[in-house]
């Protein structure tokens, strides 16, 4: 009897090839390291199908995935499960943060109706020390207030094709962005900033959310408006739009489903 069981996984994607393991051998990939923990301790060759890849260098608070197992040799809870596959991570960055039994119709993608990305950004003169690899660096200072009304005119129904990769393989762009919102917390005790872009829709095209942030950061250097954004939208060509910001400050925060 198969058993699906949705797990709840955190991991630092700095070293690794995005989420969607290679079919030939090469760089190591998330979705990859975890299919040979679960092969370590319970023998059944799984695929292990998430919310939504994510690309080499993007992180995850809480990606969610489904997988289904034969029977056990022994039966487990779906707490000892989580505990068997971490035991076969470590010490990898990569951790089952919860394992539950699912209904058979449960899907990671399908069945998701939100997903919420953080974007990071360090705004300071000193690079990050300890942090370094989890944040965009921007040594200028940036006008938040400006940014933030300038993520307003993205939210809605539109054609994204300006802040899609060139090489996105999505049928269409056409997308609803729910909410995107630019926010500042102080980050230290010498004046460094650090800035959130916080996205919701449920579903994004391949480097949607990175090149957003990229565009919004011309808008906090001075360098584009509201107007241009919005113009950039409009133009529906990714020449248009702002450089794609990397891939360190990307962190997959949650994904809801009903």
């Amino acid at each position: 009897m198969t058993q699906r069981y949705r797990l709840t996984i955190e991991y630092n994607g700095a070293d690794y090839a995005g989420w969607q393991r290679q079919e030939k051998a090469g760089p190591q990939t998330i979705q990859g390291e975890i299919e040979k923990a679960i092969k370590a301790f319970s023998g059944q060759d799984v695929t292990v199908q998430s919310s939504g890849r994510t690309d080499a260098g993007v992180h995850a608070y809480g990606q969610i995935a489904h997988v289904d197992l034969e029977d056990l040799t022994r039966p487990m809870q779906p707490f000892e499960i989580a505990k068997a596959i971490n035991a076969h991570l470590y010490p990898q960055p990569i951790c089952i943060l919860s394992a539950e039994q699912v209904s058979d119709d449960f899907h990671a993608r399908f069945s998701a109706k939100n997903k919420r990305y953080i974007y990071r950004i360090l705004n300071r003169q000193a690079f990050p020390a300890i942090e370094r690899g989890f944040v965009w660096h921007i040594r200028r200072p940036l006008d938040v207030p400006a940014m933030q009304e300038a993520a307003q005119v993205l939210l809605g129904h539109h054609d994204f094709t300006t802040f899609r990769d060139s090489e996105c393989q999505a049928k269409t762009a056409m997308r609803t962005l729910d909410r995107l919102e630019v926010s500042a917390r102080e980050y230290d005790t010498g004046g460094g900033i650090e800035i959130r872009i916080a996205a919701e829709a449920k579903s994004f095209l391949h480097h949607m959310v990175r090149n957003l942030a990229g565009t919004l950061s011309l808008v906090g250097e001075g360098k584009w408006s509201a107007a241009d954004v919005a113009a950039a939208l409009e133009a529906k060509d990714r020449c248009a739009g702002g450089p794609t910001a990397p891939a360190s400050g990307l962190f997959l925060e949650r994904v809801d489903y009903e």
